[in-house]
């Protein structure tokens, strides 16, 4: 997703291998208005033409423009009028059209043609598998048709499609259908209407043979909308959850946030070939299929968690985002932030609370934390970029999504309300700022937020340094923070934190009261009185605030606080602390041989209650089992060893599979007894037998064998089935090459479940799983030509610490030679696979200097996308 380049943000369109930095603060309002737009497609998969008609007025707010910028990229203008007038003082700046207008009012019209079976990058009109659509955000559009395409230039869109009735007899576009009707030679045509005002980035059209699983939905003012999800005719059965999860999804946001649809119609289109999730287009959501067709038979529970969470986060998006949308691109986490934040509330509700907090912490953990450790970190509004695609972080999303809930938290739920209430009716239809966001938050909620719109510019995560007291009945809370220094910022101003604590009494294991602690300084002190003896710290509750947390605890209270503290996220906080207190301590060679049998009898007890805990419900069970990540276990260390990591996490494992062997097996034939359903006792039941069958693979592999080859062939669902699979893939077993072939030929030609079967193989820990990936490169069924098919295979291996941090330095040169075969086809998708790479500085000497050559192995080709040449570049520094 690409970044506009016009003449009120730099001077000139650079060509791809020249970019250049677009800053913030160089934002200018684009000279001309442009109120309407409409557009006239004569549809082809290997020609389309395009016709555009703009209607033009002067900007009064922006300096006066005697031309006009449209960008373009991979266009060529087949004419351009003028008010109706052929011209031809037109010309070419780079990629964009600049036309002369002397007036304050113009029409112009365009046409271009386009090849949507040749677009491999899959931004703007392109074919998937016989059928056409649109991706536009951020930059896609101008691959369409010149445009000033930014997001603070908004328009109303009338739509007219025509073509093959036979290849296209499906025709969607955003809004209302209006019209539609029979053409010459075989041909149809239908007209769309879209009323709202919106960025370029937001349109979509839709051509295909397709089917609708269709129903209804009446808002709370009684308007009926038509709901519709188009998918290919074969996956019509899989389409019911996510029919169900956009019903409920409109009705929470109608009750949460008070925000009612607003056209007659919402459409959901499938499609097979997509650079990411989704996209919110207004009145027409294009999916990536991944995110729409589930099944007992083909999707996990997390497959069905995720259809939920990504129709809803979309839907969504219809006010936060597009009835107020993003004056620039610095703006994304306006949008984006808000929204997840707005998913992961309606999943929490949909769900388990607990489980969905500690999920979201987790994925905050593994993905952005070492974005912010890293030579890619940037603030949730970054101050300058060079390609815009590269900004669709988890920093923007997802600690976007935590600096919200952060004001939430501080706020109270009633008064955010106020506050989210007031900043959709100040800038409905118009394209905002963060600083919009935060200001309506402080009028309509009451909080003052000067402080805190430090975590909007400063980049890195905040590390909060606790030490408890005890004199006479008061126990005194020390708290200090720092920001560490990341690229462009190397000193930081202190941020306010909002930290949740209670207190427990260890002799009786009574909590205290919970208080809201607001770090805003260096450095605070908090007294609590009441208190016979020392008690026991529970820190960041519910995880308050994206920070980490750092303390010398006793390995006593650790133990204590994982078996009796009441908040959910802390609990499970508490057993994380102690096993990464453990694993970091081994890793760096700090224990002997009867500290290190302690550490590990005291994580077996530990452990060992929670598979006893007969009050703790197994969706909950099955997050206190998971050991830490190997990555975040890096992320704990100023220098890691991933080879040291990944032994000492196995051995680790191994031994808690074989001190705990009767609870795990207890816990698996218990669970193996509750009958298939997609309620939470099922759902939690199959969680905890795979977490059962993993530590039992590592400790008794043979044994673990027979029982997932047994569960292979009993499973009556997707869950099981995978779970199963995941484990034999791992092993060096007869039964994992015949449950692999089993299950390839059970659902070839599902490109979904297939795509499974690629990932489990890349990602298992088998010792040979590097030779497993080439050979699986060759498959007839893999493809560069797909993002779901390239990332199910090599994101699965480089997210594989085991294949990817492999001592040889093979998993690197394979990463790198995927991005430079990738990148000619589909920079987007390419320019994701930088990051493992970049992460050099962290390693331990030998594998950062594998890493790096790599880096400059990619920065010396010839031809890189902006995308890539951005990420590799910042990533050597």
């Amino acid at each position: 997703m690409d970044i506009a380049r016009t003449p009120d943000m730099a001077d000139a369109a650079p060509e791809p291998h020249d970019p250049v930095t677009i800053r913030r603060e160089d934002y200018q309002p684009f000279g001309w208005l442009v109120p309407e737009v409409a557009l006239d497609f004569d549809l082809g998969l290997e020609t389309t033409r395009v016709t555009a008609r703009l209607t033009l007025a002067r900007n009064a707010k922006a300096p006066r423009a005697e031309a006009i910028r449209l960008n373009g990229d991979e266009l060529e203008p087949v004419s351009v009028k003028r008010d109706g007038e052929v011209v031809n003082d037109w010309h070419r700046d780079g990629a964009d059209l600049i036309v002369p207008l002397s007036g304050d009012a113009h029409a112009l019209e365009i046409v271009t043609e386009v090849a949507p079976a040749k677009n491999t990058k899959l931004m703007g009109l392109y074919a998937s598998s016989g059928m056409l659509c649109t991706q536009c955000e951020a930059e896609g559009f101008r691959r369409i048709t010149f445009f000033p395409d930014r997001p603070d230039v908004l328009s109303t869109y009338r739509v007219r499609m025509s073509g093959d009735k036979a290849t296209f007899p499906v025709l969607l576009s955003n809004g209302n259908p209006e019209a539609s009707g029979e053409g010459d030679n075989g041909t149809h045509w239908a007209e769309w209407h879209d009323p709202w005002p919106k960025p370029s980035y937001l349109f979509a059209l839709v051509a295909g043979d397709l089917v609708a699983n269709s129903s209804s939905f009446t808002t709370m003012s009684g308007r009926e909308v038509a709901l519709n999800i188009y998918v290919r005719e074969g996956d019509l059965p899989r389409t019911g959850h996510a029919m169900d999860s956009l019903k409920a999804s409109m009705r929470w946001d109608e009750e949460t946030f008070g925000r009612e649809y607003d056209l007659d119609v919402f459409n959901i289109v499938a499609v097979s070939d997509f650079n990411m999730g989704a996209m919110e287009n207004k009145g027409l959501n294009v999916f990536n299929t991944k995110y729409v067709l589930a099944d007992p038979e083909t999707a996990t529970d997390a497959d069905f968690d995720a259809v939920a969470g990504v129709i809803a986060h979309e839907y969504f998006h219809n006010w936060s985002g597009n009835r107020v949308t993003c004056r620039d691109w610095f703006q994304l986490s306006l949008k984006e932030g808000f929204t997840v934040l707005r998913d992961q509330l309606f999943s929490q509700y949909m769900g388990s609370d607990a489980v969905k907090r500690i999920e979201d912490v987790r994925v905050l953990r593994a993905a952005q934390f070492p974005e912010d450790s890293g030579p890619l970190a940037h603030p949730i509004r970054p101050d300058s970029y060079r390609e815009i695609s590269n900004f669709y972080t988890a920093t923007v999303y997802n600690k976007g999504a935590e600096v919200i809930r952060m004001m939430r938290t501080m706020a109270g739920e009633e008064a955010f309300r106020k506050g989210s209430d007031l900043y959709f009716d100040r800038h409905d239809g118009e394209a905002a700022t963060c600083e919009d966001f935060v200001r309506a938050m402080e009028d309509g909620a009451g909080l003052d937020l000067k402080q805190f719109r430090l975590w909007y510019s400063q980049a890195g995560t905040p590390k909060v340094r606790a030490q408890l007291t005890h004199e006479g009945n008061t126990a005194t809370l020390h708290l200090s923070q720092i920001v560490p220094p990341t690229p462009g910022q190397p000193e930081k101003q202190p941020m306010p934190i909002p930290l949740k604590v209670a207190l427990f009494d260890r002799a009786s294991g009574e909590r205290g009261e919970e208080h809201l602690l607001v770090l805003d300084k260096e450095e605070a002190s908090f007294a609590f009185a009441g208190f016979a003896a020392l008690p026991a710290l529970s820190i960041n509750r519910g995880f308050s605030a994206p920070v980490s947390i750092e303390r010398e605890v006793a390995r006593e209270e650790l133990v204590f606080l994982a078996a009796h503290d009441d908040d959910p996220f802390a609990r499970y906080e508490a057993m994380q602390d102690l096993i990464v207190g453990h694993l970091v301590d081994a890793i760096e060679g700090r224990l002997d041989e009867a500290q290190r049998a302690a550490g590990r009898a005291d994580i077996a007890g530990a452990l060992g209650a929670v598979l006893r805990d007969a009050a703790l419900d197994d969706l909950m069970r099955g997050e206190l089992l998971v050991l830490p990540g190997e990555g975040y276990l890096a992320e704990q260390q100023t220098v890691a060893d991933p080879g040291k990591i990944h032994a000492e996490r196995r051995a680790l494992r191994a031994y808690l599979g074989a001190q705990l062997a009767s609870d795990f097996t207890a816990l698996y034939e218990r669970a193996a007894k509750v009958p298939f359903a997609l309620d939470a006792e099922a759902s939690g039941a199959r969680k905890i037998k795979t977490q059962a069958l993993v530590y039992l693979a590592a400790s008794d592999p043979a044994r673990a064998a027979e029982l997932a080859a047994q569960q292979y062939d009993m499973a009556d669902n997707m869950t099981d089935r995978q779970g199963a699979l995941m484990v034999l893939a791992g092993l060096d077993s007869p039964e994992r090459t015949h449950k692999l072939l089993d299950f390839y030929n059970r659902y070839q030609g599902n490109a979904l479940v297939i795509d499974k079967w690629f990932a489990l193989q890349a990602g298992s820990l088998h010792p040979n799983v590097l030779e497993h990936v080439r050979a699986l490169a060759k498959h007839p069924d893999f493809t560069l030509s797909n993002p779901n098919r390239v990332r199910s295979l090599y994101m699965a291996m480089a997210v594989n610490p085991q294949a990817f941090h492999a001592a040889d330095g093979a998993g690197y040169a394979m990463i790198a030679d995927l991005i430079l075969a990738l990148d000619p086809i589909n920079p987007q998708t390419a320019a994701r696979f930088v990051p493992p790479l970049g992460r050099w500085r962290r390693i331990e000497p030998l594998r950062a200097e594998q890493m790096r050559a790599q880096l400059e192995r990619i920065a010396a080709a010839g031809n890189l996308s902006r995308d890539t040449q951005e990420q590799v570049a910042r990533s050597l520094g």
